[in-house]
């Protein structure tokens, strides 16, 4: 299906792996030029060249940062220009019990997962409102809207998340510009993949086994299995694409049926 796309041009946050680099490779996959990031130049440059072998027809570059420093993040937004497609992506997540997530945590958390949205969609978005045409997208989770009473840091950023994305949206009214948040479900990212290989060491278990004994073990799922980053990706790219005009405003789930609520 052609998507509109080639010619476009795009950030993603957070994109050296996981769901991150999935939609960068399918952005690059429909013509758009893509700028990928991540907090090490090393990963940043390894990112780009395999980015590039894989699509040989790419034009791919990247900005190393660290979102949670904000002088950082202030010169890649000065490095960055134009976009017409912006992916705020970039994320951290831990299981920590609620007494022992200090105000630091609380603060890097907030800085990462949600500030890093809100400075650079204030770089971008005044951008795409004056060139007549552009895509926010903000990657959160069902996190953001069933809370985990172990994860409470995070959820409450993919919360915000969600927050931001539906006021960011209300400034787009009567133009070409939309703005839209996934709520991804449990993914088989590559943070997921290294947590359930050491915990698999750990319990002396093999590790395709703990990772189908994890999915198995959320009740609510549809799907019972792990999101392949690739499934979030397909949705970001329609979403990104100009098929997608009438959806703005709108969080949309690619969730594996985890959520049981009609949201």
């Amino acid at each position: 299906m052609e998507l509109g796309l080639s010619g476009k041009r795009a950030f993603v946050s957070g994109s050296t792996q996981g769901i991150g680099r999935a939609i960068a490779r399918r952005l690059l996959d429909e013509g758009v030029e893509v700028v990928v990031n991540g907090r090490d130049e090393a990963r940043v440059a390894a990112a780009v060249d395999e980015l590039g072998e894989s699509v040989p027809s790419a034009v791919v570059s990247g900005i190393a940062a660290d979102f949670a420093d904000a002088d950082q993040v202030r010169g890649l937004i000065a490095r960055l220009g134009c976009v017409d497609i912006l992916v705020n992506n970039v994320g951290v997540f831990e299981v920590k019990p609620f007494a022992e997530i200090s105000d630091d945590d609380w603060q890097r958390y907030f800085d990462v997962n949600v500030m890093s949205g809100v400075r650079l969609s204030r770089h971008a978005l005044p951008q795409m409102l004056a060139n007549g045409w552009g895509r926010v997208l903000f990657i959160s989770s069902e996190s953001g809207v069933n809370v985990p009473a172990d994860m409470t840091h995070y959820g409450m950023t993919k919360a915000g998340m969600l927050a931001v994305g539906n006021g960011l949206a209300k400034l787009t009214r009567g133009t070409d510009v939309t703005v839209n948040t996934i709520l991804g479900g449990p993914t088989y990212s590559d943070g997921v993949a290294r947590a359930v290989e050491q915990i698999s060491r750990a319990q002396l278990m093999p590790a395709d086994d703990l990772k189908q004994a994890i999915a198995a073990g959320n009740p609510t799922s549809l799907l019972e299995r792990f999101i392949d980053p690739d499934e979030i990706a397909n949705l970001a790219l329609y979403l990104a694409s100009p098929l997608a005009s009438a959806t703005n405003g709108a969080a949309v789930r690619a969730d594996g049926g985890v959520l049981t609520g009609m949201l």
